[in-house]
């Protein structure tokens, strides 16, 4: 049978999440009953000898689905079950074809571990029959490649390859891991440059721009808010990252995120737009954006600095964006949400670090904004003011790096990629234009005499470094901040009126 081409219509059908295996043999051999390893080493041994399908291939898939635990045959969130993650829902169905090719019953898949690696094998090889790879091409870990991305069950080719590009990342960096029973299993790095076809890569996001993007189906979200944007929800996916981005992909699912993180190197792809509502924590899909973290609420394991770091920079954008507070009140859990039943992020989530990560500086602290006057900075630039390009850059997705207040290569960078990114001489100098771009950055209420918060806070802000004297950051719009505005529309020839509309917080955030 001639090799099939792994295209849109053939990512539909069966799927989802992947498990572990071992070095290839040939089918016709024996499992090999190697006393050195434990039980969980020893299936998939068994089932990489029995199948040929390569054992590394299928350890990585296994560690990057589940981390090689099988939750004592609890689904997760996608309906996928055991180490393998086989799957049974109203669009997929591996545990029922794993059934079909190996005899064992379904619940004997979602129990046994041995059964449910074996079970992941097999779906594997029927993929590698249908495709028509040879049995030199089996034992070519390259060759799989979109074969697990078929197994993820993406009907989306961006989705697919995530799902594949996460296992060949295990593979090429290795894995160390504790299965059932404290028994620890060793992956060892290796070269690898997988055969990725026609699958593409996901789009950049729309509103975070240093996320990927890959929308959720429609039937998981509604378009528009009932309410204004007040806080951040993190939650834990109960699933992998590519499974989770496909099971919202589903219209079966009738949930969704905004954004969903990567544990092993915080990845983000965005799912919903800002503006919109995703479902994700009932009372709190109004006014909420949600984050979803790839993991297992009870295994610490997946909570990783990486995915930490990416997390709270996104949240800290969000919070710059919308002049949300950084505080606990409105950074909250899917469990502290009212009116829900879910426990995550759950008890080995660290909310102190990631607050302290989310403030900008490892106390905790927020870094200060606001100053009498905005002085020029670029390269070897040293203080305070440094720190708060540096903290607004990151908010808006432009990797300054670690709030330092040293103005160095990476700050000069992000700069320089926010100056093209916003129509700016891109420099990589933060003068009067670019910190008056900087400083406006966010939403853009209509704002007049009598308002008041952070939104006037950073109006403000923006004015102080646009007009070149102070305006007081009081977040009260008074009779002075007024003023300030009708002379900022008389200087930049707008409409005169004190109040600060589309046309005034443009031309602020053009750094006019």
């Amino acid at each position: 049978m001639p090799r099939i081409p792994l295209g849109r219509a053939a990512l539909a059908g069966l799927g989802t999440l992947a498990v572990v295996a071992a070095a290839v043999q040939p089918v016709s051999a024996a499992p090999r009953a190697d006393r050195a390893e434990g039980p969980v080493a020893h299936a998939f041994s068994g089932a990489a000898a029995e199948y040929g399908v390569p054992r590394d291939l299928l350890i990585a898939l296994g560690y990057s689905e589940t981390h090689l635990d099988g939750h004592h045959g609890l689904p997760s969130q996608a309906g996928g079950y055991g180490v393998m993650h086989l799957v049974s829902n109203p669009d997929q169905h591996t545990l029922e074809l794993a059934s079909r090719l190996t005899g064992d019953t379904a619940r004997e898949l979602r129990t046994d571990t041995a059964a449910n690696i074996r079970g992941g094998a097999a779906v594997l090889r029927s993929y590698a029959d249908h495709a028509g790879l040879s049995k030199a091409e089996r034992r070519d870990t390259d060759s799989w490649y979109p074969l697990l991305a078929r197994y993820g069950g993406a009907t989306d080719p961006a989705t697919a390859r995530l799902y594949a590009d996460t296992v060949y990342t295990f593979l090429a960096k290795g894995v160390t891991a504790r299965a059932e029973g404290g028994e620890r299993l060793t992956l060892l790095a290796r070269k690898v440059a997988p055969e990725h076809g026609s699958l593409a890569p996901a789009a950049q996001s729309p509103d975070y721009p240093s996320a990927l993007w890959v929308p959720a189906n429609a039937a998981n979200y509604a378009v528009g808010r009932t309410a204004s944007v007040s806080k951040v929800v993190i939650h834990v996916t109960e699933g992998s990252y590519a499974g989770t981005i496909s099971w919202f992909q589903n219209p079966s699912a009738q949930v969704s995120a905004h954004y969903v993180v990567r544990s092993s190197d915080g990845q983000i792809t965005q799912m919903v737009r800002e503006k919109d509502t995703a479902w994700h924590a009932r009372s709190g899909n109004a006014s909420g954006i949600g984050i979803e973290h790839e993991g297992y609420v009870d295994d610490p394991s997946w909570f990783t600095d990486a995915m930490y770091r990416s997390s709270a920079a996104l949240t800290a954008s969000i919070c710059a964006r919308y002049g949300i507070p950084k505080d606990r009140a409105h950074i909250v859990g899917h469990s502290e949400v009212p009116g829900n039943d879910h426990t995550d992020p759950g008890p080995n989530w660290n909310w102190t670090y990631y607050m302290q990560l989310v403030g900008g500086s490892t106390g905790g602290g927020e870094v200060q904004l606001g100053f009498p006057s905005y002085d020029t900075l670029r390269s070897g630039s040293t203080g305070a003011q440094v720190s708060a390009a540096q903290s607004l850059l990151n908010a808006q997705g432009f990797d300054a790096g670690t709030v330092d207040g040293s103005f160095g290569t990476k700050t000069t960078s992000a700069v320089t990629a926010f100056q093209k990114a916003r129509g700016l001489g891109a420099d990589g100098v933060v003068g009067a234009r670019t910190w008056t771009a900087l400083l406006s950055a966010g939403s853009t209420p209509a704002l007049s005499q009598g308002s008041t918060g952070a939104a006037v806070q950073r109006l403000q802000r923006a004015l102080t470094a646009a007009l070149g004297r102070t305006v007081t950051a009081d977040g009260d719009f008074g009779s002075g901040t007024q003023q300030a505005v009708r002379d900022y529309q008389t200087s930049r020839s707008l409409g005169v009126d004190g109040q600060v509309g589309p046309a005034t917080w443009g031309a602020l955030q053009a750094g006019r």
